[in-house]
């Protein structure tokens, strides 16, 4: 009977324990690098099926992640049998080229997006003139490698090969073009992750005012402690020139709106995985020390290396 009631315990604590995620920086930066452009798998900490978000490098992260003994498997392997499929934000090359790049050797699985970026991809990229169309529409002749699935945003949907759900949120970047972000949940925990994105304030739009309301439920719950959002410039970089980018400043003011929604000391203790830093001069660190010399909602601030992983608990 006692070791029964053993075995109960560590199967139940082997399935709580898989509840965890993990993300694996496959790039990290917002430009100049293209060995290294916004791109992360996310799973659950015991699986290899992930998703892809973003996908502006695809092998060079691959690579690095088995150099750092993340990954043990070969390159094509992880790039056709681990990636159940991609998120791009929007229509951006530094957010989709590695996926663009790497579809010949690619496996067949599906592309989650919102209307504008499937129509860049269908009439801008998976054409004759500039690729050949590896996806299920557009110009003939139609590889069928890829499908698309448009979310309607704010409706949950499954993200395939994985036990995650999504939902997808619209962004401005550089109003009125659209980007998009993605909540991705299992059954004990969720991420959000931001495409490029300019603040409302200076956008003139709500859509992070709306994502805030969406979300205050499950950061109330303790569902939601992980934001994965960009930071592509320093406080120097002045408003008219940040080109629907955000600084370590309009993070803390987005911060405040959010705040107003959840509770000040929800905040506290927040992890935010800080993404698309632009890689130029001192300007990486420059954010970072913006962003943690002044941190009134005491947030844990995470800058991520290219093919390591992260664990979030």
């Amino acid at each position: 009977m006692k070791k029964y009631l053993l075995t109960i315990g560590f199967t139940i604590a082997t399935i709580a324990f898989s509840q965890n995620i993990q993300i694996v920086p496959l790039g990290v930066y917002g430009g100049s690098n293209e060995s290294n452009l916004s791109s992360y798998l996310i799973a659950e900490e015991s699986t290899n099926n992930y998703l892809a978000l973003d996908a502006g490098t695809i092998y060079s992260g691959i690579n690095k992640a088995i150099e750092n003994g993340t990954f043990n498997e070969d390159q094509n392997k992880i790039l056709r049998d681990y990636i159940k499929g991609y998120f791009i934000s929007h229509g951006h090359l530094d957010h989709l080229s590695g996926m663009i790049i790497n579809s010949p050797e690619d496996s067949n699985k599906p592309i989650y997006g919102i209307s504008e970026t499937i129509s860049v991809l269908k009439n801008k990229y998976f054409t004759n003139d500039a690729w050949a169309n590896f996806a299920n529409e557009g110009e003939s002749p139609i590889l069928n490698k890829y499908y698309y699935k448009n979310a309607e945003i704010g409706t949950p949907f499954t993200i395939e090969g994985t036990n995650f759900t999504g939902t997808i949120y619209e962004l401005s970047h550089v109003n009125p073009l659209k980007s998009s972000a993605i909540l991705v949940e299992n059954d004990s925990n969720a991420v959000l992750y931001f495409g490029d994105t300019g603040a409302d304030r200076i956008e003139e739009t709500k859509n992070l005012t709306t994502i805030w309301k969406a979300i205050t439920p499950k950061i109330k719950s303790g569902k939601l402690k992980t934001l994965m959002l960009e930071v592509s410039f320093s406080n120097s970089q002045p408003e008219k020139l940040l080109f629907g980018h955000l600084t370590p400043k309009l993070i803390n003011e987005e911060l405040g709106e959010l705040g107003k929604q959840v509770g000040k000391n929800k905040l506290k203790g927040l992890t935010i995985i800080v993404t698309h830093i632009k890689p130029k001069g001192d300007n990486e660190e420059k954010i970072k020390e913006e962003l943690l010399k002044y941190n009134p909602y005491k947030i844990n601030y995470i800058f991520p290396k290219q093919g390591e992983k992260i664990v979030l608990k």
